[in-house]
């Protein structure tokens, strides 16, 4: 470690998009993580105090002090990613992972952040929602020159406020945000007791496009992605948001996807308390059970946590699944049985489905390419889940110390309150009545004719 300050102090005076020397490489911290757990950071070991936030199915980057700046390493290179048991993505990401390792810092701090290089093609870093010297906003071409594969540039400012932030690449974006290119940065109040809560979880959503069967992304694709993840994981593979009864709770959520999410939590009802701009004030908060987050978005909600396991998703439908193919008929209502059989004799392990909806895809086993997840997939306590991509679940419980995020299973119902079969008599159903034949003869399509007036 002296060895290291020596180093650093030495360098101190380097200025920002300065290229350092392949001697200093060595002196560098490059931590990396091939796991896919979340990883709680221990509380900050130098610098003002703060409560870490949790990364889900991530960690947080280490930094060293020097002559009172915080120092970070973020190494851009080409990593693998488990999505979730059963299915790795060769991505591009941060110190081993996509998203990157999140940063922590302090409002008053002043950091310095290296970045190396080991793409095949140059880089930057935009560091998304932050006030700071416009030489410092990593536009490639606009603010800065482009960081070269192989090189490490350096860049430096004072955090002036508290908020929820994010970084990625403003350099190839098409490409480069599309492979996985993404970290969270947390800028904590100077004031610890300042917004202070019990539990803070952090995520990034992305949408890939992955081919059944392959594993690097499609980075051409607008529309038609097949893969919606939180910090580059889906369900199955997304952890649990573990709190105690009673805690405050908050979720951080940022969104690099091409289209809005609107995530939404089953059981206590949740505030937002944050955008990529600050902190909400009190008095502009109202209580919610979904918020949307649009592109580019930054939200931050809060709750107090209520015994139970309840799932939080995003509320598009299409959102919930994995690597579905988006050219499927509907065959709900069709008889396969007869096509099916015939079918069979030439692909053995050909089974019909769909004819009565695709629930049964959340039990069947049927042979799927390798490197590919099922659409729907997971058990419950009950059963399938039917669910994938964004889709994890809150567990709270009674006993759960304070500190502790490990998965304490599945809820255990007081007796009489899980819903269950009736075998008694049912009252009636009222039903809609019959909607009555129209008076008024049908309406007639008529060609619009010449536009003169208009």
């Amino acid at each position: 470690m002296s060895d290291r300050r020596h180093f650093f102090r030495a360098a101190a005076g380097a200025v920002a998009m300065a290229s350092v020397a392949r001697v200093a490489l060595a002196a560098l911290p490059e931590p990396a993580t091939a796991s896919a757990d979340t990883q709680p950071p221990p509380p900050p070991p130098t610098g003002r105090p703060f409560r870490p936030v949790v990364t889900l199915n991530g960690w947080s980057l280490p930094w060293r002090m020097n002559a009172g700046v915080k120092e970070f390493h973020l190494v851009a290179e080409p990593v693998l990613r488990e999505l979730a048991p059963g299915m790795q993505a060769r991505l591009w990401g941060y110190n081993g992972a996509s998203p990157g390792p999140t940063i922590e810092a302090v409002e008053g701090d002043r950091v310095r952040i290296f970045v190396t290089n080991r793409l095949p093609e140059h880089t930057t870093v935009h560091w998304h929602g932050l006030l700071l010297p416009n030489g410092m906003d990593g536009v490639g071409g606009l603010t800065q020159p482009q960081i070269p594969p192989g090189k490490t540039f350096v860049y430096e400012f004072q955090l002036t406020r508290p908020g929820t932030h994010m970084y990625h690449p403003h350099a190839d974006e098409m490409v480069q945000m599309a492979m996985g290119m993404m970290g969270l940065f947390i800028v904590h109040p100077k004031n610890p007791r300042q917004f202070a809560v019990d539990r803070d979880f952090a995520f990034l959503l992305a949408s890939y496009a992955i081919e059944p069967g392959s594993a690097t992304p499609r980075v051409a694709e607008m529309t038609d992605f097949n893969l919606w993840t939180w910090n580059s994981r889906v369900f199955p593979g997304i952890a649990p948001l573990v709190a105690r009864t009673g805690d405050r709770v908050r979720v951080r959520v940022g969104n690099l996807t091409m289209t809005n999410h609107p995530i939404h939590l089953h059981g206590p009802h949740f505030e937002v308390t944050g955008t990529d701009g600050g902190w909400v004030p009190k008095a502009a908060r109202w209580p919610e059970v979904t918020t949307d987050v649009a592109v580019g978005q930054m939200r931050a909600l809060e709750f107090d946590a209520v015994a139970g396991d309840w799932a939080i998703h995003c509320h598009k439908s299409h959102h919930v699944m994995n690597a579905m193919g988006h050219d499927v008929p509907t065959m709900i209502g069709v008889e396969q049985n007869d096509v099916a059989e015939r079918i069979s004799k030439l692909v053995p392990d050909y089974m019909a489905m769909g004819s009565a909806g695709m629930a049964e895809m959340g039990s069947m086993e049927m042979p799927l390419p390798d490197n590919t997840l099922p659409m729907m997939t997971g058990q419950g306590p009950f059963g399938p889940l039917e669910m994938g991509g964004m889709f994890s679940v809150v567990k709270v419980r009674d006993d759960q110390a304070s500190g502790d995020y490990r998965d304490p299973g599945w809820f255990r119902h007081p007796a009489g309150s899980v819903a269950h079969a009736f075998e008694g008599e049912l009252p009636p159903a009222p039903r809609a009545a019959a909607a009555p034949a129209s008076p008024t003869p049908p309406l007639r399509a008529r060609k619009p004719g010449q536009h003169d007036h208009h």
